[in-house]
């Protein structure tokens, strides 16, 4: 993977490259020490990966990324402050290292750039040309609604709500709402895990807790939590099928 280094400290630097060594899949084409001369390099070297400080004179690592031109690489997150890992996620960064960088935290975030690539390369294409993972219950997906922010587990999830334009999650004791529609998150979700209920509910099956026969041969299930979902008659038949009841 064609990878640059971006940060301003030339120690730091050196030291990455130096752990690098370590990972020969990744190839290393350049370094930068601010987004001035990153921007030109990400635009003529086209690399897959970025190791990109946040902290820099000039423009910031969020503030570099907002300015790349086209395709945007894979990034993980170099920095010796941990409270940007919010912001970092919102960026869909493959990961935060905080520095100094040990290597088996590192060898973590390559596997993570790995295994991205190979979800990638075997991940349906969509009309637009653009490849989507299919999520499941062990990814992590960010959440921001308002001031507040999560990074949540999918499996936490026990049901998702159609509020026109935008979704609710349930989660724990939240409810945010992200700018989504209910069938453009039901592409991404894993249907052997996620259920479209009816027009406005997709569940969790595995949170669910009761099953009840109900109206016009439809059902109605309470997930644990207390939530309580009518699947439609149409629906409950392929519910069946999928859990064979």
């Amino acid at each position: 993977m064609k990878t640059l280094i971006i940060d301003d400290e030339r120690l730091a630097r050196n030291e990455l490259r130096r752990l690098l060594e370590n990972f020969p899949k990744i190839q290393i084409i350049g370094e930068a020490a601010n987004a001035d001369e990153a921007l030109p390099m990400i635009d003529e070297l086209e690399p897959d990966l970025l190791f990109l400080d946040i902290q820099m004179p000039g423009k910031n690592g969020f503030e570099l990324l907002q300015s790349i031109e086209g395709k945007t690489p894979e990034v993980i997150f170099t920095t010796a402050f941990d409270e940007y890992a919010i912001k970092a996620f919102e960026f869909n960064a493959l990961d935060y290292l905080l520095k100094p960088v040990e290597l088996a935290r590192l060898s973590e975030a390559i596997h993570r750039v790995e295994e991205e690539q190979h979800n990638q390369e075997s991940s349906h294409t969509t009309s637009a040309g653009t490849s989507t993972k299919i999520l499941g219950e062990n990814d992590q997906v960010f959440v921001k609604d308002g001031e507040k922010c999560w990074f949540v587990k999918l499996g936490k999830v026990r049901l998702f709500e159609s509020m026109g334009n935008y979704v609710r999650l349930y989660f724990d004791d939240q409810k945010p709402l992200v700018l989504k529609s209910l069938n453009a998150l039901e592409d991404r979700l894993n249907p052997a895990m996620f259920f479209r209920a009816n027009r406005k509910h997709i569940i969790n099956l595995q949170w669910i807790e009761k099953i009840e026969p109900w109206f016009s041969g439809g059902l109605l299930v309470t997930l644990r939590g207390g939530d309580k979902i009518e699947i439609s008659r149409r629906q409950a038949i392929r519910f069946k099928d999928l859990l064979s009841l």
